[in-house]
């Protein structure tokens, strides 16, 4: 799902655009008992507690596509009968009106979660008459010709909230706060189907998770049948061993920010694209060639990369590079370049040291201080 995609679903969370049909839920202590279950109509929940729903509801589409939120893919063998992508959509056909698909998926769930404490299932239904669109991207809301129809399951933690003092207006007094339980935002949550190019897509799903890198991957296994990308940071970590491998003894600083440079360009290029960018392994490959990496070092590049990252496996540009600045760092120094000025950076070897000469163009501040530099020196010596 791009962007766009997840904030027209999550315009749907308010008051004002809610379609919202029902909302089921289930409260599991830390032992994974079932403590107390609710179902009913969602608009009839008071208004108070709907506004509460919706900022759940919100959460669990927020964060960074590639990090926090991922379209997984169902494979082949979960679409089979009596896989993890019939369940859902059985469930999805029913609205959560089958009070028996209901517990089956409760306990699924509460089967395959791990988490340490209490928690809340919260599942909703929704219908969503999706509006046309003019070309230049204007809504028309009476020229639907798609329905959406979708559910969209959260597992909130629910913990005990902070001791502290409280005012009483009754009394006139401050005394101790009556500790209760709190359902906090989700940690997990996934829509299905995934909502691609304004339609239901039944092959995959929106999966979110709190902590990128905490995927819980074997839950996502055993529930969904899908299996987990990696995550954010181990992208990165990917791609910075990918490229030290690859280049071995030849890992110098030039190289390294060549590389950054042409990975940067294909940024601006796909700027306008709705989806982040992602390079697969020949698009990776590609730039290092045009770096500079020489042909024998592609043998490393192509084991250590099906080895780590799989072949087929794809990295996101933002996961793996940081586009808005370019940072060399040393023990001792840390110095952060706009990386379309890396040019201002180069090597040098000054009586027998290797040293990183960066040009001082402009001005200058030490501590927010403005310095004076020598050329500015020079510049007012030859004005006089």
């Amino acid at each position: 799902m791009t962007k766009q995609e997840i904030s027209e679903i999550k315009k749907l969370f308010t008051q004002k655009n809610c379609s919202i049909t029902r909302i089921c839920g289930c409260y599991v202590d830390g032992e994974k008992n079932k403590k107390t279950q609710l179902k009913q109509a969602f608009l009839a929940l008071p208004e108070e507690e709907m506004f509460k729903y919706f900022e759940i509801l919100r959460k669990s589409l927020s964060g960074t596509i590639g990090k926090n939120l991922l379209t997984l893919d169902f494979p082949l063998a979960a679409e089979f009968e009596g896989g993890p992508q019939e369940f859902l959509l059985k469930l999805r056909d029913s609205r959560l009106k089958d009070d028996a698909l209901l517990e089956a998926y409760y306990d699924k769930i509460i089967e395959t979660y791990e988490y340490v404490g209490n928690y809340l299932i919260l599942v909703i239904h929704d219908v969503y008459d999706v509006p046309g669109k003019t070309l230049d991207g204007i809504e028309m809301e009476d020229a639907s010709d798609e329905v959406y129809e979708y559910i969209l399951t959260c597992i909130c933690p629910v913990n005990l909230s902070k001791p502290g003092l409280s005012y009483n207006a009754v009394e006139n007094t401050f005394q101790n706060r009556i500790r209760d339980w709190v359902v906090d935002m989700p940690e997990t949550a996934f829509l299905f189907p995934a909502f691609n190019d304004r339609g239901a897509d039944l092959h995959s799903t929106l999966y979110y998770s709190k902590d990128s890198e905490e995927l819980k991957e074997d839950f996502a296994q055993q529930l969904l049948g899908c299996s987990m990308p990696l995550s954010a940071g181990s992208q990165k970590e990917t791609f910075h061993a990918l490229i030290e491998e690859t280049l071995g003894e030849t890992c110098d600083i030039e190289t390294v920010i060549i590389i950054h440079e042409k990975i940067n360009e294909m940024v601006q290029e796909h700027k306008e694209d709705p989806e982040p960018l992602k390079l697969d392994k020949n698009e990776v490959k590609t730039i290092f060639a045009s770096s500079g990496v020489a042909n024998e070092k592609m043998e490393v590049f192509d084991q250590y990369y099906d080895a780590t990252a799989g072949e087929d496996t794809a990295l996101f540009v933002n996961n793996v590079v940081n586009t808005r600045t370019l940072e060399v760092k040393t023990p001792d120094v840390v110095i952060k370049v706009n990386p379309e000025r890396a040019d201002l950076i180069e090597t040098r070897n000054i009586n027998g040291r290797e040293c990183l000469v960066i040009e001082l163009g402009g001005s200058v501040e030490v501590n927010g201080i403005m310095v004076r530099t020598a050329a500015q020196e020079n510049a007012d010596d030859s004005w006089e």
